[in-house]
């Protein structure tokens, strides 16, 4: 079998830096035209795995060939605004940074409520000009299926929760839920924190419902209990939150009948444990004084909140990159089995678990 393709053969071929290749193949820094074109056409000729489905031409590094009938444009559509926050901020500029290379455009259309509820597409939306979709936050299950019988290459960048429904038959594209969470428990057991919580509502989307199942998961390796006081899964009014200040009501009533707080709380997100940090300070409690706090994403706020918020961290342009993959072969070769594809995340420590 051959071996792998690696960036240090790419620059050993061509008589350049590591740095150098690794610049062209990210598009980051500052590199010569001529230069990067070199790089990315050796990258493309020695079959490095980034590359593999590209035709690359002499000029810009673009692609070549366009999307099946000769469609240039990539749909991307949003359930809800990404802010700078929303981990999915750094990871269109990746992606659209590599489609642009490829030759394609990126068109965004956000989805709204009534849209998602009548199962209608964005009004100016045009299939006949469309190579493929990604989706994020587009978390209705009725919607992503009637999107999956479009007949057009299609992305999710996290899903609806599986729960018990049949799977949808498109790629998916997720961070590790998995992991960190289980170090993360392993850690505070290790510390004699053995009561842990959870916090979110795990039926909000697949990625939630993959740190939910993974915290229990670790509670039961580890046999530890998994308390139904301990676990605010919920909301108000049902499994999906329909505004914050519900959500703070939900949260607020729980901890203020709470007899005693865990030694821990594991959040599905960071905006979750920001949320979870107000109330508690709201009711005379002091993280990580009385409860320690973990949240997920590494947004800015949980850098800059005080106690600084241990988290765990996504790497969104790993996620950019891979979404452009995924797409690109998926559009080159339609009948492949759908898959599912995971990225690497970090834990991170800091003040509010004593780090």
């Amino acid at each position: 079998m051959a071996s792998k393709v690696t960036i240090q053969d790419i620059a050993d071929a061509l008589g350049v830096s590591r740095n150098t290749v690794s610049k062209a193949i990210n598009n980051t820094g500052v590199l010569a035209a001529a230069t990067r074109d070199k790089v990315l056409e050796k990258a493309q000729e020695m079959g490095y795995k980034q590359f593999s489905y590209m035709n690359l031409s002499k000029a810009g590094g673009a692609s070549s060939d366009s999307g099946p009938e000769g469609k240039q444009e990539i749909a991307l559509f949003l359930g809800n605004f990404v802010g700078n926050s929303h981990f999915a901020s750094t990871m269109l500029d990746k992606f659209q940074r590599e489609l642009a290379q490829l030759g394609y455009s990126l068109t965004m259309y956000r989805v709204i409520d009534e849209e998602i509820e009548r199962l209608r597409l964005p009004v100016s939306f045009r299939p006949e000009r469309t190579a493929g979709i990604a989706c994020i936050e587009i978390f209705d299950h009725g919607y992503c299926r009637m999107l999956c019988g479009l007949n057009i290459p299609l992305l999710f960048i996290d899903s609806p929760a599986d729960g018990f429904e049949a799977p949808l038959e498109a790629d998916r594209l997720y961070m590790d839920n998995q992991t960190e969470i289980y170090r993360f428990a392993k850690e505070m057991v290790r510390r004699g924190k053995k009561r842990i919580g959870f916090v979110g509502e795990y039926m909000h989307c697949q990625s939630f419902y993959e740190r939910y199942m993974s915290y229990r998961s670790a509670m039961y390796v580890m046999g530890l209990p998994c308390p139904e006081e301990y676990c605010l899964v919920g909301n108000n009014h049902g499994s999906l939150k329909d505004s914050r200040e519900n959500y703070i009501s939900y949260l607020t009533g729980h901890f203020s009948r709470m007899k005693k707080l865990p030694d821990v709380f594991i959040c599905a997100n960071d905006a979750t444990a920001l949320d979870v940090m107000q109330v508690l300070n709201s009711l005379n409690y002091s993280v990580p004084g009385d409860v320690y706090l973990c949240g997920f994403d590494d947004s800015p706020e949980s850098r800059v909140v005080t106690p600084s918020l241990t988290t765990i961290h996504i790497h969104s342009q790993d996620i950019g990159l891979s979404a452009v993959e995924l797409l690109m072969s998926r559009i080159k070769e339609p009948s492949l089995n759908y898959r599912t594809m995971y990225i690497e995340t970090n834990l991170i420590f800091r003040e509010s678990t004593e780090d």
